[in-house]
């Protein structure tokens, strides 16, 4: 009835709690801590542990005098082309590699050569610049990739997940400072402002990958995008190499150790690109690159073990804030606007209501179509007939993307069967 809705308690104003300014008032701690979350949060960390993976290889390989990262990347590119691109090429439908080509080429290709400059940009910036500046200046790509977000996938945040980045920063700081009382200040001066300036073009370049890679996978498919990654990184890749290295590689003394470091760091790569995009469809691309901001904190903590680096509390500090920034920022939702959703965020922040039902999206569902949007009774009646066919469609979304993780986790073994309950939403 009419004059009869409560306030809307949204508006910070005095008097009013932290929860409140930032959009929490309405969650409980039961809605934010669920199920879906944790998996979020443990499958964003698997792939901080690949990261630290790809960390702790390379510092064998320096330590062994191999400066190769041309070559390096160019091994993951080569098994996702012999993988993804041969399976796209053996596509009779109208998504096979053929069409694809003829009509997204040019597309493919800017993503290639932004995900390879990327790449080396980040890696060139250590024969230059400190390591601290890297940790610090890489942090770039999170601002970047919310604005692009914002413009690109119409992706609009709430003051909640501005305030649930600046936390993850905080812990970036808390880890940076660590490493100035450990002494750990490592890398060249050389040309500080080259190295900080690449690392900012790197940053800014991930950023452009990590947006044309969310919508690739949520609009199109996982196995198109890593199938073009395959093949174009290659392509570049392979060009690049034989301009800047093919005289450092043939020099190398191979021998076992160089090969496996060589094969550990492909394969930790491998995988990281074939996870990493089943996580972005779950999420988004900004809340993976929050939870990746732990894995320079997994190199540390090998380091202590490998390579004697000194510990700090502060590291286990760093990472309990960048955890909680990250759980804040997957508290409320984003809206991302998809097919049959809502024509504007404002639909999703004041909708129609018919009487005892209410319009929202729970904490741990991300947005980006129908089949994200719940609707539910208040005060727990029972749902409307009509909205069966859409929460059954979002629960079948779901667990499809879940059997997709743990296919590609665990390949045909058995073990995908057993641990799929797990994984049920």
């Amino acid at each position: 009835m009419e004059g009869s809705e409560p306030a809307r308690s949204s508006d910070c104003g005095r008097g009013s709690s932290w929860a409140a300014c930032i959009g929490l008032h309405n969650y409980k701690l039961k809605d934010v801590f669920t199920w879906h979350l944790l998996k979020t949060i443990a499958m964003g960390q698997a792939l901080s542990m690949l990261i630290c993976g790809t960390a702790v290889s390379c510092q064998y390989l320096a330590e062994a005098g191999v400066e190769t990262p041309v070559f390096q990347s160019f091994l993951n590119y080569v098994l996702l082309l012999l993988t993804y691109t041969v399976s796209l090429s053996c596509r009779t439908d109208d998504g096979n590699m053929l069409q694809i080509l003829k009509t997204k080429w040019w597309r493919y290709l800017l993503m290639g050569l932004t995900d390879v400059e990327a790449n080396y940009a980040i890696v060139k910036a250590y024969q230059f610049t400190t390591l601290t500046s890297i940790q610090l200046l890489d942090c770039f790509v999170i601002p970047v990739l919310m604005v692009l977000s914002w413009f690109f996938l119409k992706t609009r945040y709430r003051l909640v997940h501005f305030v649930a980045v600046a936390v993850c920063l905080l812990g970036v700081g808390a880890m940076v400072g660590a490493d100035l009382l450990a002494g750990r200040d490592q890398g060249s001066t050389s040309d500080v402002l080259l190295g900080d300036g690449l690392v900012l073009v790197g940053a800014a370049l991930y950023a452009v990958s990590n947006v044309c890679q969310e919508y690739t996978v949520k609009n199109l498919s996982r196995e198109e995008f890593l199938g073009m990654m395959g093949l174009f990184g290659t392509l570049i890749s392979g060009i690049q190499l034989a301009i800047l290295e093919t005289n450092a590689v043939v020099d190398l003394k191979w021998n076992w150790k160089i090969i496996m470091l060589f094969a550990a760091y492909a394969l930790c790569m491998y995988a990281l690109y074939s996870f990493m995009p089943l996580v972005i469809k779950m999420t988004s691309a900004t809340a993976v690159n929050l939870s990746l901001l732990t894995s320079d904190l997994f190199s540390l903590f090998c380091g202590i073990f490998l390579f004697q680096f000194s510990f700090s509390g502060l590291y286990i500090v760093s990472f309990v804030v960048i955890t909680v920034g990250f759980v804040m920022f997957n508290a409320m939702s984003t809206y991302s606007p998809g097919p049959g959703s809502a024509s504007s965020a404002e639909e999703l922040d004041n909708p129609s209501l018919s009487e005892g039902e209410m319009l929202y999206q729970k904490p741990h569902q991300r947005a980006g179509g129908t089949a994200d949007v719940l609707l539910e009774r208040v005060e727990g009646s029972e749902t409307p007939s009509s909205l069966s066919p859409l929460m059954t469609t979002a629960s079948q979304t779901r667990n499809n993307d879940a059997q997709q993780f743990i296919a590609a986790l665990f390949g045909s073994s058995c073990l995908p069967s057993l641990l799929l309950p797990m994984f049920q939403f």
